[in-house]
């Protein structure tokens, strides 16, 4: 527990995972902290495929991750989450095309945060696979063609023990401008 600062202050990325289940009633919380995320147009694009079989997670990684860095270590995580995207025809086709942005990512991004938080609350650790090959991931699971794989998240209880290891961030007064930049 603590406070939602804590909680962001803990969450890191965790690639060492304990050989132990996870338990569903804890994949439930972490499902539906994502499901009350808010999306463009409320239109919740999300949807989540959780693989616990470690036949599949083993085919996962082999056929479709590592494209340009190997990810074997995720076969260890009793979990990989597989979020998708269920496009809708005008606010996400229409609208990346009058704007020029993929509004789904950022639904993505938000639910998937979300989990990643409601994860490391309940003691447990995530890592985003952000390089994987869609069409193998599709055909491994059977996803429907109306889903796009848009990210991974491996979950787990973490092998370390204690706080993560310090990360270097950069300070407030390199990333905050308030009103516009430069001189007056």
């Amino acid at each position: 527990m603590g406070t939602l600062m804590e909680i962001i202050a803990r969450r890191h990325s965790v690639r060492g995972y304990q050989d132990k289940p996870v338990e569903r009633e804890k994949i439930l919380q972490i499902v539906e902290a994502a499901r009350l995320a808010p999306s463009t147009s409320n239109v919740q694009p999300w949807r989540f495929i959780v693989v616990e079989d470690p036949r599949l997670r083993d085919a996962l990684v082999k056929k479709g991750m590592g494209i340009a860095v190997p990810n074997r270590w995720a076969k260890e995580a009793p979990i990989i989450i597989i979020i998708c995207a269920h496009l809708d025809w005008i606010v996400h086709r229409l609208g990346a095309r009058a704007a020029g942005l993929q509004y789904y990512l950022l639904d993505i991004g938000i639910a998937g945060e979300h989990m990643a938080l409601t994860a490391t609350e309940l003691g447990l650790g995530t890592c985003w696979i952000g390089w994987f090959r869609a069409k193998a991931i599709k055909n491994i699971l059977n996803i429907p063609k109306g889903w796009k794989v848009a990210a991974l998240l491996t979950l787990g209880y973490p092998k370390e023990e204690g706080p993560p290891k310090p990360r270097t961030r950069l300070g407030l007064d390199e990333i905050l401008f308030f009103n516009r930049l430069g001189g007056s």
